[in-house]
């Protein structure tokens, strides 16, 4: 029964929905409560360290309830977006009240799309791969299919790895840089792939070529049933998903380094190079996705067994404060940088 705490995170759909149905102040339901009840409640809920016991991570791995409560979040997904679609071009209302149900929408496309792809991309199933790509596709990020598997993952905590926030890069700077290098590194390790398969890159082998067609079949779709109001509601509600997933990715890394060897080559990744966060509320609305470490460390372990490691540095606050924080650069370094510092001091062999 405390398993079911994992179905809090339909609340987040379940405020958008408000969002969609209800005027004035309702609009911002999703953003109140992600970014104002869920900090507010972390302060005061306790953070846990507790790991579930090897026997225990084997029964929990194949109990079918937790890939579940992944599965359904494609249906939200999409039947939250079109009915996003439907009234931003249908219903007459003040700018103030649109803004608000985009934000609360991208965040429902971020946290139950981008972030359940990101735990289904990672396992080895096709069925549930094409689950992720899918889940993607109204994001306008399906190409993080790739680059994140097959570069994050290796690159993590180096200069070579767009997605990790280098020590005081302002978030906006990183937006910037993790978006546009995350979209060329997935067509460069598309056209690796390739190219050692001794395939041809310009064919219907590049990933990459069928996520841009989807994408642009997608936005044409939209296009011809909406109209161009139809259109740039896909691509601000898109937009709006892939920052948030952006803003998670400059709290998880941020200033962490890995050592590079005499070799040239760096250090393996272990679990002081990913941030993590026990607080509560986050693990269960992300889907564990917050402790962070142990996921890098061991890319294939299932959310609902990812444990707490005691050498990985903490963040202060749970997820949705630091992103908070984070969007106030000088704020953000104020608090991070004095901790990061201690991080270093505790390892002999970080990187300066």
């Amino acid at each position: 029964m405390k398993d079911l705490k994992y179905c809090a995170a339909y609340l987040l759909p379940i405020s958008a929905a408000l969002a969609l149905t209800l005027p004035g102040p309702w609009r911002w339901a999703t953003v109140i409560l992600a970014f104002g009840i869920l900090p507010i409640m972390e302060l005061w809920s306790p953070a846990s360290a507790h790991n579930p016991v090897p026997d225990e991570e084997d029964q929990r791995s194949g109990l079918w309830f937790f890939d579940a409560l992944l599965y359904l979040n494609l249906p939200v997904v999409y039947a939250t977006l079109v009915a996003y679609l439907l009234v931003a071009t249908g219903v007459v209302m003040p700018f103030v009240d649109l803004l608000g149900l985009t934000l609360s929408v991208g965040i429902v496309l971020g946290a139950n799309g981008i972030n359940v792809a990101h735990e289904l991309g990672h396992r080895v199933h096709p069925a549930e791969q094409f689950w992720a790509k899918l889940l993607l596709l109204p994001t306008l990020y399906q190409h993080f299919f790739i680059e994140h598997n097959r570069g994050h993952h290796k690159y993590v905590a180096t200069p070579q790895d767009p997605a990790t926030a280098r020590r005081n890069e302002w978030l906006y700077t990183f937006w910037l840089r993790s978006v546009s290098q995350s979209w060329l590194g997935a067509w460069h390790l598309e056209h690796q792939r390739l190219t050692a398969a001794h395939l041809p890159v310009w064919s219907r082998h590049n990933e990459m070529l069928r996520f841009t067609a989807a994408q642009v079949v997608y936005l044409g779709s939209i296009t011809w049933l909406l109209g161009l109001p139809g259109l740039l509601a896909a691509l601000a509600v898109g937009v709006v998903s892939f920052l948030l997933l952006e803003t998670i990715n400059y709290i998880e890394h941020y200033g962490l380094l890995r050592r590079q060897l005499s070799s040239g080559r760096y250090e393996p990744v272990n679990p002081t190079h990913s941030w993590n966060s026990d607080h509560e509320l986050g693990r269960i609305f992300l889907y564990e996705l917050t402790r962070h470490s142990d996921h890098h460390y061991k890319a294939t372990r299932k959310y609902q067994i990812l444990r707490h490691l005691d050498e990985s540095p903490q963040l202060p606050f749970g997820y949705p404060t630091c992103m908070l924080i984070a969007v106030l650069p000088p704020l953000w370094f104020r608090l991070m940088n004095p901790i990061l510092d201690q991080q270093d001091a505790h390892r002999p062999h970080a990187a300066a």
